[in-house]
């Protein structure tokens, strides 16, 4: 049983659906995650998830942003669903196609390691939206928003992601953290390591987004730093910022799934990557290194115009903890983060 992952199909992308029509099935007992913003309606959610299900035994789905929009151009029965209500909707389509989603059960998941033993873990899909709080210490809450517009950065959250029962998207985001905390507690208990899945970062030091660095205000919380330790996890899964990268933090592996909009991964694709090579291993997937000995940033199927682009020059060393799964464009490096502190 070998688990895969990707994050921000984007379906409403003609060529991103075309291309995800293409997934195909690995072995008979695999199971896939998606990591948040395949789409912003139903109907496309939908069809993800069938076509998912009718090529993995399992899927895994937590939601992005983009689900959580509501959008005028929706359906009559979807277009007036907001926040939390919105949210119900797509844990609906979920359960319909047998998905399983932040409101169900952690699953135990037992697998072969890469010694041939069988161990197990427990897969983690959780919700935590975003607090806002990835900013500078010398910016306030009060004026993050400012402080992203000088640079002219606005989510478009802000007009279509509705904290709705909740009075503001910090209040809902509390809300979640704590709920996320207790389950994964429990998990923890069990004894086995977790692999937790969520869309948006659980550390602003794994954010490299130079073109958009203020767009860090919607990229998650604080609260979750700790959380690879705190409670046990062996691999740590996210979408969202569309910059696919493998960081080891603590032991713990660091995996950001994203494929993105389609001229984000047209030079990926130019280069001969399809949704099927940029599927990420989660399990088994490489060995953890020895404690101290962790590589560098792995940067995963950009293609090589993109690293040039974002400073990526030679001499950079090749990964050496997954050679057998690094792509042949994966570079390492150790960037600086929006806030100035290493990754």
């Amino acid at each position: 049983m070998r688990l895969w992952a990707i994050a921000d199909i984007h379906l409403s992308f003609k060529s991103n659906r075309e291309e995800f029509a293409k997934l195909q099935s690995r072995g008979p007992d695999d199971g896939l995650i998606l990591a948040g913003d395949v789409g912003e309606n139903l109907e496309t959610l939908n069809e993800a998830f069938r076509v998912a299900k009718g090529k993995f035994k399992h899927v895994f789905w937590v939601p992005g942003n983009h689900e959580l929009y509501t959008s005028k151009v929706a359906k009559e029965d979807e277009m007036h669903l907001k926040g939390e209500a919105k949210y119900m909707a797509c844990i609906k389509a979920a359960k319909k196609h047998g998905v399983l989603t932040p409101e169900d059960e952690f699953m135990t998941w037992v697998y072969e390691d890469d010694q041939g033993f069988q161990v197990a873990a427990v897969i983690c899909p959780i919700f935590t939206l975003y607090d806002y709080s990835f900013r500078p210490q010398n910016v306030t809450r009060e004026g993050a928003l400012e402080w992203a517009m000088e640079e002219g950065i606005r989510a478009t959250d802000e007009s279509l992601l509705y904290p709705d029962p909740y009075s503001t998207r910090d209040e809902w985001c509390a809300q979640l953290v704590s709920e996320s905390e207790t389950k994964l507690a429990k998990a923890a208990k069990t004894g086995f390591p977790l692999v937790i899945i969520n869309h948006w970062p659980l550390r602003e030091d794994t954010i490299f987004i130079p073109k958009v660095p203020r767009f860090s205000l919607w990229c998650g919380t604080t609260k979750t730093k700790d959380w690879h330790t705190k409670y046990h996890a062996k691999v740590i899964v996210t979408g969202h910022l569309h910059v696919r990268r493998t960081d080891w933090i603590d032991n713990v592996r660091f995996e950001e799934v994203s494929l993105g909009y389609p001229r984000q991964w047209q030079e990926a694709k130019d280069e001969g990557h399809n949704v099927n090579t940029l599927l990420r291993e989660i399990l088994p997937g490489p060995p953890t290194p020895t404690g101290g000995e962790e590589p560098t940033t792995t940067w995963r199927g950009r293609g090589r115009g993109w690293s040039l682009s974002h400073g990526l020059e030679e001499p950079l060393r090749r990964p050496t903890f997954a050679a057998k799964d690094a792509p042949e464009d994966a570079l390492t490096m150790t960037p600086t983060s929006p806030t100035g502190r290493l990754v």
